[in-house]
This record gives C-alpha cells, structure tokens and sequence, in this order.
C-alpha cells in the first residue's frame, strides 16, 4: 500500500506536468487559444507556427523544465520515487487535469525527464532529435527518432530502473504521433516552419 508522502509527491508530479505552458504563453503573449492555431496542439512545435520563436523557444524550455524538475526534486524528498515522479510528469503534460485532458505529445517533457533521471540517456534523445530533425526537416521525425533513443541508451548503459520508465514514456510518445506517422508514411507531414 502506497504511503500518503507517495501519493503525494505523485499527484504533485502530474499536476506539475500538467501545466500547459504552451496554452499560457501564447495567451499571455497576445498570441490567441494555442488549441485553436495549426495542430491544435499545445507544445512548442504548434507555438512555432504563430510566428513567435521566442514563444515557442520558452515552451520548448519550460515543457523540458517542468519534466526535469519533477525528477530533481523527488529525489531531494524521496530518491526511489524520482523516476516515477518524473513519469507522472509526462503523463500530466499528456493528460492535462486543467485541459480535460487534452494535452501534448510529451517529447519536450520527456527529454527533460530523460536528462535529469540520467543524463547520457538524455544527451541521447536531444543529439538524435536534433540529427533527425536537420535531416528531415520534421519535428515529428526528430522528436520520435529521439524518443525511442533514450531507452536504448539507458539499457546500453546499464540503467534498468530508468529503461522501464523511458521504454513507456517512448511508447506514449509514439502512441500520441500515430497521426504524424501516417503522414509520414504518406509524405504529408509538414516540414518545420509550414502549416
């Protein structure tokens, strides 16, 4: 049975996750509701297509942010709990209680868990992100190529407890691109910077 610091730092964790900070920032920026604009979408990729790179460079950030500091700060409370911490994070950017439940696709939250749970995993997911992304010219590609190189990462480097947590994070991420993918596939998947 679940103690009540456990349940806790947890639900913590997934409201933290939840913050759209994609939705804020463009309201606040005088950007209009993220969630009428483009994909709908409420990550940083969606923001770039307001035009505001700036916008979309601070969703980037606090999107990474907030998935990493769930990480850091159960583990300053309670070590054992800080990878799973760090999942609620990504389950809330994915499942936002504030968007009922409406959310992003999880890749900047999930490098930010990626980084701060072990970092080699998370330098991994960015340099295969960004290789991805130069060569494809689509965040989609980029995003998903990254993703899945976390947990092999961990798993090459020994880390079984962060290989669970990022396998199913990476399966989230894929689950959530299914659409991107057919597009891919088809050769309809925007480029970075269109649509």
């Amino acid at each position: 049975m679940m103690s009540l610091l456990t349940v806790a730092v947890l639900v913590g964790a997934y409201l933290l996750g939840s913050i759209p900070f994609g939705v804020i920032l463009t309201r606040l920026g005088g950007a209009g509701d993220l969630r009428q604009i483009g994909s709908g979408n409420i990550g940083a990729t969606n923001v770039l297509r307001t035009g505001r790179k700036g916008l979309a460079a601070a969703t980037l950030l606090l999107d990474g942010g907030k998935g990493a500091a769930a990480v850091l700060l159960t583990h300053a409370l309670q070590p054992d709990l800080a990878l799973w911490a760090g999942l609620a994070a990504f389950v809330g950017h994915l499942y936002p209680v504030w968007l009922r439940f409406k959310g992003g696709k999880g890749v900047a939250t999930m490098l930010g868990v990626s980084l701060a749970a072990w970092w080699p995993a998370g330098l991994a997911f960015a340099g295969v992100w960004l290789a991805m992304l130069a060569i494809s010219r689509r965040s989609s590609a980029g995003g998903l190529a990254g993703a899945v190189a976390a947990p092999i990462a961990a798993a090459l480097g020994g880390q079984s407890d962060a290989v669970l947590v990022m396998l199913v994070m990476a399966i989230l991420v894929v689950w959530k691109h299914r659409g991107n993918i057919a597009r891919l596939l088809d050769g309809s998947e925007p480029k970075v910077g269109e649509g």
